[in-house]
């Protein structure tokens, strides 16, 4: 029985070399599929590298681009004649509500109370 068993595993290891050797052979002359798909790789890295980009000029942005010119500073306010501006306010007539008759040199108008008590000028109703 222990002859049996030791010739099992004599042919079981011959069986697995065998194989193995079998696959080693494949390899090496037809390449597997991640194979192919690393020279696919391969091929696009080179094209990558070999790729030279066309040098950027200062003169391509030319008719794409508006030109910057800086806006007119505005005109401050301390520049303007603040001597003539402040005599005219002075000269100035000072319009009061209500009194538009004075200044003309007349009486004064009468003023108009607005809040007046309104008397019923119907009797109440004793019943509604």
């Amino acid at each position: 029985m222990l002859v049996q068993r030791i010739s099992t595993a004599r042919s079981a290891i011959s069986a697995v070399t065998r194989v193995a050797r079998v696959n080693a052979a494949r390899g090496f002359i037809a390449p597997t599929v991640s194979r192919r798909a690393d020279f696919v790789q391969e091929l696009y890295l080179k094209e990558l590298k070999a790729y030279k980009p066309t040098p950027i000029k200062d003169s391509d942005s030319v008719g794409n681009v508006q030109t910057f010119s800086p806006p007119k500073a505005p005109k401050s306010p301390e520049e303007a004649d603040l001597a003539n501006s402040l005599k005219e306010y002075e000269s100035m007539a000072v319009e009061v509500e209500g009194n538009e008759g004075a200044a003309a040199g007349s009486a004064p108008a009468v003023v108009e109370d607005w809040l007046e008590d309104e008397e019923d000028d119907e009797p109440a109703a004793a019943a509604h």
